[in-house]
C-alpha cells in the first residue's frame, strides 16, 4: 500500500538486561554447538515483568518523544506473540489505561512476529480515512520467561528474547515518514508450522509447550516416507512483500540504505532474508540482532530505532522494515528518514 503523509513521531523500545549465551550454556540451558552456530551473543530476558508492562513503558517513552498529547490518538493497536495475562483478560486496554488512559479502541493484533508491521498499515488505513484524530499508537510486549516455552530450544532458527516496544503513527509529521507499507501471504505453507500437533485441544490447553523443531522434524519424517511437504518458499514470500512495497514507494532496491530484519540466528537470518533481498550483513542489522535474539513483535521498532538513534542512518535515507510470520506470510515497510538523530531531541522530547 502506498501512503501519503504518515509518519513515525516517535518510537521506542524496552530491553531488559542481556542475558549472554554463554552463560546459557555454562548453566546447561544451551548447547555449546548450537550457540556457535546462531552467532547470537546474548538475548533480553525480562525475568517476571509482564509482557504488557514492558509495552507501557516502550510506550511512554515514545509518547513523550512524539510531541502528541493523548487527545491526538483514535486507537491502541497492540502485538504480541506470547501469553499476556490472564485468559479472558484484555492486555491492550490495560496497555491503554496505563499510557493513553482515553476512552478509544484498544485492539490485540494476533500476527505473529509480524504484528507491529501489519499494525503500521492498519495504522496507516485508519489515519487516511479516520481525520478527526492524528496519531495511532502502536505498541508490543512479550516475556518468553514461562513453562510453555524454551527460548534456548524451541527453534533453531532464532533465540527469543524478552522486549517492550513502541510506536506512534501519525499524519503531523515525524523523523520518518512512511513510503509503503504492506505484507504477501503464501497459505499453502500453513501447515509448515503446524506440523503434526492436532489442532483441538488447543496445544496450551494441555501443557504442551512450544516445539517448532518438533514440528520441523515431523516434516523430514514425512519427507522420508514419501510425504511431499507442503509447497513453498520463505524466502521468496519475503522477496515478493520487499517487491511489492518498493514499486509501491517508487523506488529500487539499490536506493535503500539499510534493512531491518527480524533477529534470526546467522544461517537462518541469510536464507531467509539476507539472500533473497541479495544484500549482506552489513546492510542489514545483524550486528544489533545477534546482541538481542528474536524479539518477538517488537523487531520492526527495534531495528529502525536503533539505526536512528545511533547515527547509521539520517535524514534523506531509506530504510526497508521487513519481517515474517507464519501462515506463511511477509510484510514490507519503506520509510524516509526525515531528520539526523541529534542529542537535542532527547531534552525536546522528541522520536
Amino acid at each position: 500500500m502506498k501512503t501519503d503523509g504518515i509518519f513515525l513521531a516517535g518510537v521506542a523500545t524496552c530491553l531488559p538486561e542481556p542475558y549472554t549465551t554463554r552463560r546459557a550454556v555454562a548453566e546447561g540451558a544451551y548447547e555449546e554447538a548450537d550457540r556457535e552456530e546462531s552467532g547470537i551473543e546474548s538475548v533480553p530476558v525480562a525475568g517476571e515483568t509482564p509482557g504488557p508492562d514492558l509495552a507501557v513503558r516502550a510506550a511512554r517513552t515514545a509518547l513523550a518523544r512524539s510531541g502528541h498529547r493523548p487527545e491526538d490518538f483514535g486507537a491502541l493497536l497492540h502485538s504480541s506473540v506470547h501469553f499476556q495475562g490472564p485468559d479472558g483478560w484484555s492486555a491492550p486496554h490495560y496497555v491503554l489505561r496505563h499510557t493513553l488512559d482515553r476512552p478509544v479502541t484498544a485492539v490485540e493484533v494476533r500476527q505473529g512476529c509480524l504484528g507491529m508491521l501489519s499494525a503500521l498499515e492498519m495504522a496507516a488505513c485508519r489515519l487516511t480515512a479516520v481525520p478527526e484524530h492524528p496519531a495511532v499508537l502502536l505498541t508490543s510486549g512479550d516475556n518468553f520467561s514461562t513453562p510453555l516455552v524454551d527460548r534456548w530450544r524451541a527453534s533453531k532458527l532464532f533465540l527469543l528474547g524478552d522486549a517492550g516496544a513502541a510506536a506512534v503513527v501519525s499524519r503531523r509529521g515525524g523523523f520518518a515518514r512512511v513510503l509503503s507499507v504492506g505484507s504477501v501471504s503464501t497459505p499453502s505453507m500453513e501447515e509448515l508450522h503446524r506440523g503434526g500437533e492436532p489442532m483441538f485441544p488447543p496445544g496450551p490447553t494441555v501443557g504442551r509447550t512450544l516445539n517448532l523443531e518438533e514440528r520441523r522434524e515431523y516434516w523430514r519424517r514425512e519427507w522420508a516416507r514419501g510425504v511431499p511437504p507442503p509447497m513453498g518458499n520463505f524466502g521468496d514470500t519475503v522477496a515478493a512483500a520487499a517487491r511489492r512495497s518498493l514499486a509501491e514507494a517508487g523506488v529500487t532496491m539499490a536506493d535503500i540504505t539499510r534493512v531491518c530484519h527480524l533477529g534470526f540466528s546467522e544461517l537462518p537470518l541469510a536464507a531467509c532474508f539476507l539472500d533473497p533481498l541479495d544484500i549482506d550483513e552489513k546492510r542489514g542489522i545483524w550486528e544489533f540482532t545477534r546482541t538481542t535474539g528474536h524479539l518477538g513483535a517488537a523487531d520492526p521498532i527495534a531495528g529502525p530505532q536503533h539505526l536512528w538513534r545511533t547515527g547509521q542512518v539520517g535524514a534523506g535515507d531509506l530504510v526497508m522494515i521487513i519481517g515474517a510470520s507464519p501462515g506463511m506470510e511477509a510484510g514490507c515497510a519503506v520509510v524516509e528518514i526525515t531528520r539526523s538523530f541529534d542529542a537535542t531531541d532527547e531534552e525536546d522530547g522528541h522520536a
